[in-house]
C-alpha cells in the first residue's frame, strides 16, 4: 500500500460545493486490494483497541457502531483509512466528519477524500492514517497519543488564532468570503474594491496614532488623566534611586510592568518590599529598559471590551490558581486541575493547560512554597501574577453588571485613545459601582485586544463579539464583494473571458480577468501564462483596485485545488468535448462533465448558469442546477432553444445573420454579427458562438443592449489582444494563420473557417499532444487531412511519457483515413516548420499554424512582416 499523491482542496470541488476544505489522496492498495479488512486476522480487535471511539462512527450503516461492523463483515483499507484520518483529527480538537473513498478506474488504486480544519494537519492526518493501517495490519505497537499530539501542535502552529477565528467565523455566517494573507493573522473579508482586512483584532481602520499611543502605557496614563478618568498614581523609571523614589512617594503595594510590554510579559504586582521590587524592576528590564511603577489597586482585574465606541462585554479575569485540600501537593493539585475538560492545549478549547514557568516558581517562593509543598484546605495559590487566558487563568462574564457610568466611562476612554476595537482593564472591587466610589482604576488601554475570555468565559453568558467587528467593517447595505463572472468549458473559454471583460470595461468598471495567457487588470498584463486556476483567481480577488472579475476557470485547477472563489454570480460553460480525457481520473465526456459544472454550481441561487444548447453534455444538466439558467445557440431551432421560448425564458441566437437575445419569441437583436470583426466577417462560426456566450452573460449581468453592441464593435482581434485566437498576418502573397486549437473540437472550428477562406493552396502545421488518447490524436489527423493540401508535422515538446514517432504515428494514421491524398513531411522544430512553410508559399497560400507555443510563433512571423516591409520600402 503506497500513497501515489496527497491534494488539499481549498474551494468548491467535484466533491462538494459546500465543504471547501478536503483532503484527497491518491492511495495504491498493491496486494491489499485482495485483502478486505474481514481477510486481516485479528484487524477489528487491534483497532477498537488502538482507536475505541471510531465506535461513533455510523457509517453506512447508519447506526452507532456501524464501522466497526463494516470492519468485520470486510470493507477495503482506503475506507478504513479515510475513517482513521477523521478521527484522529476530532481526538486532537479538530471535528471532522465528511469522507469518502471511491475506486478509480485503475483497480486497487482509490481517492480517498476527508475534510480538515487546518490544511497542515489534513495532510499529516492522511499520511499517518497510512501509517497506523500499516501499524493494524502487522499487529505492530503505534503511539496513537503521540500523534495526537503532533497533530495539535501543527495546528497551534498554523491555526488563526482565537480572536482571528471568531471573527472569520462571523463573517462566514454571513456569507462574507475570506481570504487569509500569508501565514500570520492577517485577514482578507470580502473581494476588491469592497475588502476590509484585520490582523488579530486590529482593522484596516484602526488608526495608527491610536495604536502607538496605547502601546505607550505613560501617554495614555496621562492622557486619562488629563481626561478626569481614574488612573493608579506612579511615573517611569529606569534605575533603582527612582524606583525607590517613587515608592517613598507612593507607597507600598506597587505594580512594576515593562512600559512596551504586552500580554502581562515582565510584569510584578502587589510587591511590598524593597528586594522584591528590585528583583521585579530588574525582570520588567529584560522587556524594556524604561518601567512603570505604580500603586497596587486592590480588587479584581476586570477586562471591559469596546468596540466601535460602544462597550459589548466585561469580564473579571482570575489568574491561573490552585484551591488546596490539605492532602495533594501543589503540582498534584496543578494535574488535577490540567485534567478538567475545558482546559487543552494551546488554544483548543475554553480554557489553557496550566504550565509551570519562572513566574509560577517566583510566586511559590513568595509564599515559601515549592510543588512538593501541600496547601492548607481551602486555601488559594495562585500561579501567575497575570490573568492571561493563554498561561491558564479563568474568566468570568459581567457584562450585565456594568454600571452605566462606568459604560459611559469606557466608550469615552476608546474615543480618547482613538481605538475601533478597544480592551480596557480596570482593577476594582466589582463594577457595578462607579469607580469613583468603589476606589478603582483604568490600569491600560489596549490596541488588539483578545476575544478569547469572551467568546468562552469559564462563567457566564458568551458574548459574540466578533459580530459587532463585521458589523463595523460591513455596516447594513455595503457591499463585500464584487460581481464575478466565471468561464469554463473545453474550447473558447479564453475568448468569450477577454469578450466579457472589454464590455464590462467599456461599461466603466475597472475589470480584473485571468486567461490561459495571462493575468490582467484593464488591459495589462500582471503575469503571463496559463493562470486559469485558483491562485490566479484569488490574485484577482486580493487587489484593491478590482471593480469587476471575469475568471477563465480551467479543469485543472479545479481537480488540483477546488476553486478560488466561493461564489460567482454568473458562470459560463462554453462546451464540453474531448480534451485531456485520460488524466487525473477523467476518462470520458461524462467525468469531464462533473468537473465543469463545479463551476456552475457554484452560482449564487440568485444568479445565472449560461450554456451552449448545441452541447449535448451541456444539456444533460440542464435540469440539475441551482441557479437561474440561459442558454445559447448559432441555430434559432435548436430543440433546447424553442422549448425556452414556449417557457418564456431567456436565450441568445443567431438568426438571420444577427446577435439576437430572445425572451420567450420576444426578440432583441444586438446587431449583425458579420459587424463584430472577431467573428470576421461573419465567417468563423466558432467565434459567433463566443459571442453569443459572452452577450448573454452581459446581458444576464445587467449591461443594456447598445452598450453590448458597441463593445462587440470595438472588440479588435489581434495577437496582442486575442494571442492565438485565430490571428491572421497578411504578407504580398500570402496569408498566415495561428491559432491554439489542440483538440477535435478545436480543429474541426478551424476547418469550418478554412471552408469560407479561398486560397490556391493550404498548408497546416500541426503535432500532436502526448497526454490525449490515442482516438484523439487519429481525429485531429483525420481532420487535418480534410482541411489542408500539404501538412507539416512538428514535434510537441509536451510527450508526457511518448515518443516523438509514437504521437506522429497516430496524426499520418489520421490523415490517411481522411479518404483525401494528402503530402506530408516532417520538420520537428515549430519555428524551423513555420519557416519551411513562409518559405515555400506561393501566390494565394493560406498557411494555418496549429501552435502550443504562440508568443513564439507570433513573434517570428511579426519578424517575417516587418521585413517584408523594409524590403518593400515601406518602412
Amino acid at each position: 500500500m503506497k500513497i501515489e499523491k496527497i491534494q488539499a482542496l481549498r474551494g468548491p470541488n467535484i466533491w462538494s460545493i459546500r465543504r471547501k476544505k478536503l483532503i484527497q489522496m491518491r492511495l495504491d492498495l498493491e496486494e491489499l486490494e485482495n485483502f478486505p479488512t474481514n481477510k486481516i486476522e485479528g484487524f477489528r480487535e487491534r483497532i477498537e483497541k488502538l482507536i475505541p471511539s471510531l465506535i461513533t462512527h455510523r457509517c453506512s450503516e447508519g447506526t452507532h457502531g456501524g464501522f466497526f461492523h463494516r470492519v468485520e463483515t470486510g470493507t477495503w483499507m482506503g475506507h478504513v483509512i479515510e475513517h482513521i484520518a477523521l478521527e484522529i483529527q476530532t481526538l486532537a480538537g479538530m471535528e471532522s466528519g465528511f469522507g469518502r473513498t471511491r475506486e478509480t478506474k485503475t483497480p486497487g488504486v482509490y481517492n480517498v477524500v476527508f475534510d480538515y480544519i487546518e490544511e497542515n494537519t489534513g495532510i499529516y492526518a492522511a499520511e499517518q492514517a497510512v501509517e497506523i493501517a500499516h501499524a493494524l495490519i502487522n499487529g505492530n505497537d503505534y503511539d496513537i497519543n503521540a500523534c495526537i499530539q503532533r497533530l495539535k501542535e501543527i495546528r497551534e502552529r498554523v491555526r488563526l488564532g482565537p480572536s482571528t477565528g471568531s471573527i472569520v467565523q462571523e463573517a462566514v455566517s454571513r456569507k462574507i468570503p475570506w481570504i487569509r494573507l500569508g501565514t500570520n493573522s492577517l485577514v482578507q473579508l470580502g473581494y476588491g474594491v469592497n475588502q476590509q482586512r484585520f490582523q488579530a483584532t486590529i482593522t484596516g481602520n484602526t488608526s495608527s496614532i491610536a495604536v502607538d499611543i496605547a502601546c505607550n502605557k505613560e501617554l495614555t496614563k496621562r492622557m486619562l488623566h488629563d481626561a478626569a478618568i481614574p488612573v493608579p498614581m506612579g511615573d517611569v523609571i529606569t534605575t533603582e534611586d527612582q524606583l525607590q523614589s517613587v515608592i517613598n512617594k507612593i507607597g507600598y503595594p506597587i505594580v512594576l510592568k515593562p512600559l512596551d510590554g504586552n500580554h502581562g510579559k515582565g510584569s510584578s504586582i502587589n510587591v511590598n518590599d524593597w528586594e522584591v521590587a528590585k528583583i521585579g524592576l530588574e525582570h520588567a528590564q529584560k522587556y524594556s529598559n524604561k518601567v512603570i511603577v505604580e500603586k497596587y489597586i486592590t480588587g479584581y482585574d476586570f477586562r471591559v471590551l469596546v468596540i466601535n465606541n460602544k462597550m459589548v462585554a466585561a469580564a473579571r479575569r482570575v489568574p491561573a490558581h490552585i484551591v488546596g485540600d490539605g492532602e495533594m501537593t501543589v503540582q498534584q493539585l496543578i494535574d488535577k486541575e490540567n485534567l478538567d475538560p475545558r482546559r487543552g492545549y494551546g488554544h483548543e478549547n475554553v480554557l489553557t493547560e496550566i504550565g509551570i514557568d519562572k513566574d509560577t516558581t517566583e510566586l511559590l517562593d513568595n509564599l515559601h512554597y515549592t510543588l512538593e509543598s501541600v496547601p492548607q484546605k481551602g486555601e488559594v495559590v495562585y500561579l501567575k501574577s497575570t490573568a492571561n487566558l493563554s498561561t491558564g487563568g479563568t474568566s468570568i462574564d459581567v457584562t450585565d453588571m456594568v454600571h452605566p457610568e462606568n459604560i459611559t466611562m469606557a466608550e469615552r476612554i476608546s474615543k480618547i485613545i482613538g481605538l475601533d476595537v478597544c480592551g480596557i482593564d480596570i482593577m476594582a472591587e466589582n463594577l457595578t459601582q462607579p469607580l469613583k466610589e468603589s476606589g478603582g482604576a483604568i490600569i491600560e488601554v489596549n490596541a488588539a485586544p483578545g476575544f478569547r475570555m469572551h467568546l468562552a468565559p469559564s462563567e457566564g453568558l458568551p458574548r459574540n463579539v466578533a459580530a459587532p467587528v463585521v458589523d463595523m467593517l460591513y455596516p447594513q447595505g455595503k457591499p463585500f464583494t464584487i460581481p464575478i463572472i466565471a468561464v469554463t468549458g473545453t474550447n473558447g473559454k479564453t475568448t468569450t473571458t477577454r469578450l466579457i471583460s472589454h464590455i464590462v470595461k467599456n461599461n466603466g468598471y475597472r475589470v480584473g480577468f485571468t486567461t490561459s495567457d495571462g493575468i490582467y487588470i484593464q488591459n495589462t498584463m500582471l503575469t503571463k501564462g496559463d493562470t486559469t486556476g485558483p491562485v490566479s483567481a484569488e490574485f484577482i480577488l486580493k487587489d484593491p483596485t478590482v471593480e469587476f472579475a471575469v475568471l477563465e476557470t480551467a479543469r485543472g485547477g479545479i481537480l488540483r485545488s477546488g476553486l478560488g472563489f466561493s461564489q460567482c454570480d454568473i458562470g459560463v460553460l462554453t462546451n464540453i468535448k474531448e480534451d485531456h480525457l485520460g488524466l487525473n481520473d477523467i476518462h470520458n465526456l461524462k467525468d469531464l462533465t462533473k468537473v465543469k459544472r463545479v463551476v456552475l454550481d457554484s452560482v449564487k441561487k440568485n444568479g445565472w448558469s449560461v450554456l451552449n444548447a448545441e452541447d449535448e453534455y451541456s444539456m444533460r444538466i440542464i435540469n440539475d442546477l441551482p441557479s437561474n439558467v440561459a442558454i445559447f445557440s448559432l441555430d434559432e431551432n435548436n430543440e433546447h432553444i424553442k422549448k425556452f421560448a414556449k417557457e418564456g425564458r431567456i436565450t441568445c441566437v443567431y438568426e438571420e445573420g444577427f446577435v439576437t437575445i430572445k425572451k420567450g419569441d420576444w426578440k432583441i437583436r444586438i446587431g449583425k454579427a458579420k459587424d463584430f470583426p472577431i467573428t470576421m466577417e461573419g465567417k468563423a462560426k466558432f467565434m459567433i458562438d463566443n459571442v453569443l456566450a459572452a452577450s448573454l452573460a452581459c446581458y444576464l449581468q445587467g449591461f443594456g443592449i447598445e452598450d453590448i453592441s458597441n463593445s462587440l464593435r470595438t472588440f479588435i482581434p489581434s495577437a496582442q489582444l486575442t494571442p492565438g485566437r485565430l490571428n491572421i498576418f497578411k504578407f504580398k502573397n500570402f496569408k498566415v494563420l495561428i491559432d491554439f486549437a489542440h483538440n477535435p473540437a478545436g480543429y474541426e472550428a478551424i476547418e469550418d473557417y478554412l471552408k469560407n477562406v479561398e486560397s490556391t493552396k493550404k498548408i497546416g502545421i500541426i503535432s500532436g499532444v502526448g497526454d490525449r488518447r490515442d482516438e484523439d490524436i487519429r481525429l485531429c489527423g483525420k481532420i487535418a487531412g480534410r482541411m489542408f493540401d500539404h501538412i507539416i508535422i512538428r514535434n510537441e515538446k509536451h510527450l508526457r511519457g511518448r515518443t516523438e514517432e509514437e504521437i506522429n504515428g497516430l496524426i499520418i494514421e489520421g490523415m490517411q483515413s481522411s479518404g483525401r491524398n494528402v503530402s506530408y513531411e516532417t520538420i520537428p522544430k515549430e519555428i524551423e516548420a513555420l519557416k519551411h512553410a513562409m518559405g515555400m508559399a506561393e501566390e494565394g497560400t493560406f498557411i494555418t499554424a496549429l501552435s502550443d507555443v504562440i508568443s513564439n510563433a507570433i513573434d517570428l512571423v511579426q519578424e517575417y512582416q516587418a521585413r517584408e516591409l523594409l524590403e518593400d520600402g515601406k518602412v
